[in-house]
């Protein structure tokens, strides 16, 4: 066999690379005309990691608690806020510490370990199950945003591989969504998915098999290590296939943005700090959803174990998932809960934003559901039970928000995606474990 002079570093980049370019998943126009009832959105936000537990349940329950030092950025929105507890994801019992945690948390399953070649979390992810219902209604059926690219290869410790790491976001078992992690080309995606040229998306797909013959012409090239991480990301092509596929369909319907869409403003490119990375990101979920180019998104702080360095806060020296493992020592602690604390901050930088959008005599926030959710309680012992969950907004007048509701132990994470879903007007009987709706979250 020739020799190639490609690192295996070289050959995950090129891939990487091909696969996050803006029109893959570049989609047309459907229905929905501005004006009338402002739409629901619906919005998941992912934090590694987990929680300094001590710091982060409010005092008090319905609407009279008394926020944690942890919340303390959110108190602004109390009334925005549902503060929920004592949920957990039964489908991450067991396993080991992180990747079940993550890839499970929106699908409230458990995935099957691997260590690469046959990635399956055994369900959808509830945003998914959104899209597939009501995705055709605009431009983008959903929107997957993340700061860190996709982590590969096989964490020994545990013996799963790092892509369960790097996905919340399933459209079928098989089939984790490829996350944009470059602010400017996040900002072309959206602004060409609302003005498409015509038969782009046939071009597009010319484009994708290319780009496919090219990796599989790669794949015969390379070793069986390198062999697996390129299979790892042709299961993320399948789901850019049946997209672009949907998008070249001929019957195709009027759709008109809620706001005017600003092609100017897209971002220069990727920062070097991770915290204008992060408001990047979040600025383009708010135009997102004030546009109407897609009225779903996930968005992914950091990848499962996490080890972003927070340095950069004052008070913080080290990385996110080395501080996590904190073993009860007092300096550790305090630096984890800054770190928690300043996630929350940027959850309410996105609340707030939203909030300032009005939409008649309502908001954009008012009518979406923002969660935040990290898919373990304690970095330390990785406890899954009383998960740290957050829903800002009112989901269209169905969320009876300002509130910190308290269910009995163990209850089914699933049960608040059903309460979602029914919010978001794609009701399910039943979501993966659940018992049902999550009671006295909604308004009817």
């Amino acid at each position: 066999m020739k020799k190639l002079n490609l690192t295996r570093r070289s050959v995950l980049q090129g891939v990487g690379a091909t696969l996050a370019l803006p029109w893959l998943e570049a989609m047309t126009p459907a229905a929905h005309a501005a004006g009338g009832k402002p739409p629901v959105r619906m919005a998941a936000m992912f934090m590694a990691n987990g929680v300094r537990q001590d710091m982060w349940t409010p005092a008090g329950e319905g609407g009279d608690f008394q926020r944690s030092p942890t919340l303390e950025p959110l108190a602004g929105l109390k009334s925005e806020l549902t503060v929920l507890t004592n949920l957990w994801n039964q489908g991450s019992k067991g396993g080991e510490g992180h990747y079940v945690k993550t890839s499970g948390l929106l699908t409230c399953t458990t995935v099957t370990k691997t260590v690469g070649v046959d990635l399956n979390c055994n369900g959808v992810s509830m945003d998914q199950v959104a899209a597939q219902q009501r995705g055709k209604e605009t431009p983008l059926p959903s929107l997957e945003l993340a700061c860190a690219p996709v982590s590969t290869g096989v964490d020994k410790n545990v013996g799963y591989t790092r892509v369960y790491g790097s996905h919340v976001s399933w459209s079928g078992p098989n089939t984790p969504l490829a996350r944009e992690t470059d602010p400017r080309l996040a900002y072309e995606r959206l602004f060409r998915a609302s003005q498409p040229g015509h038969g782009s998306s046939k071009r597009d797909l010319l484009l994708l098999d290319r780009v496919l013959e090219d990796a599989k012409d790669l794949r015969k090239q390379v070793g069986v290590d390198d062999r697996r991480r390129v299979d790892e990301y042709f299961t993320v092509v399948r789901s850019l296939e049946e997209r672009l596929e949907r998008a070249s369909e001929p019957e195709r319907m009027a759709w008109k943005p809620r706001a005017d869409f600003d092609p100017s403003a897209k971002p220069e490119g990727k920062p070097d700090a991770h915290a204008d990375h992060v408001r990047l990101m979040l600025d383009i979920i708010a135009v997102a959803f004030q546009t109407d180019t897609t009225r779903i998104a996930t968005f992914m702080f950091g990848n499962s174990v996490s080890n972003q360095n927070f340095s950069f806060l004052d008070g913080v020296e080290g990385s996110h998932h080395s501080i996590s493992h904190h073993q009860d020592d007092p300096d550790k602690l305090r630096q984890y809960q800054l770190i928690n604390r300043w996630h929350v901050a940027q959850y309410a930088y996105l609340l707030q934003r939203l909030s300032e959008m009005k939409e008649g005599e309502s908001s954009v926030l008012d009518n979406s559901m923002i969660l935040f959710a990290s898919g373990l309680r304690d970095g330390n012992s990785h406890n899954p039970h009383n998960l740290p969950l957050l829903l800002g907004g009112r989901g269209g007048g169905r969320i009876d928000s300002g509130r910190h509701l308290v269910y009995s132990k163990d209850s089914p994470l699933a049960n608040l995606y059903v309460s979602m879903l029914d919010a978001f007007g794609t009701p399910l009987e039943r979501f993966a474990d659940s018992t049902g709706p999550l009671p006295g979250l909604l308004t009817s």
